[in-house]
């Protein structure tokens, strides 16, 4: 079972989004949060920040942690494929939006309020979480 880690992003109420390109193996042309696999020598919150730099290009200077939600496990089916993943929730906030540079992981991104998740195809379970946590 992959272990993953999913960061919600916020700036004065705004939730990032991420579309996820062509080039990922899973989820093309979903929307989602900062996502990434967690090594097996990393821990989580590692691997949040790691991920951040990654896909959005924003320091952990930049953010500054929220909240650690409980990790979630959950099973899915993605093109006849069914995963298993346990799911590890963060909340940032994030100061200066404009700094956001997003990588090849994306094809674009949106600060959207998060009751307008609805509107959008998203990766299993990110409405439930942004419901819980955010509305």
């Amino acid at each position: 079972m992959p272990d993953v880690v999913t960061c919600l992003l916020l700036h004065k109420g705004k939730l990032l989004i991420l579309k996820r390109s062509k080039k990922v193996n899973t989820y093309q042309g979903w929307w989602g949060g900062v996502a990434g696999y967690i090594e097996p020598d990393e821990r989580p919150l590692q691997t949040a920040y790691k991920e951040i730099f990654e896909e959005v290009g924003l320091q952990k200077t930049d953010v500054a942690l929220v909240k650690q939600i409980t990790p979630v496990r959950i099973t899915d089916t993605y093109k006849d494929t069914t995963y298993d993943w346990m799911i590890h929730p963060f909340i940032f906030m994030v100061e200066k939006k404009d700094k956001v540079q997003i990588d090849w992981e994306h094809s674009e991104y949106r600060w959207i309020s998060p009751d307008e998740i609805t509107h959008y195809k998203t990766v299993p379970h990110l409405k439930e979480i942004i419901r819980e946590h955010l509305m």
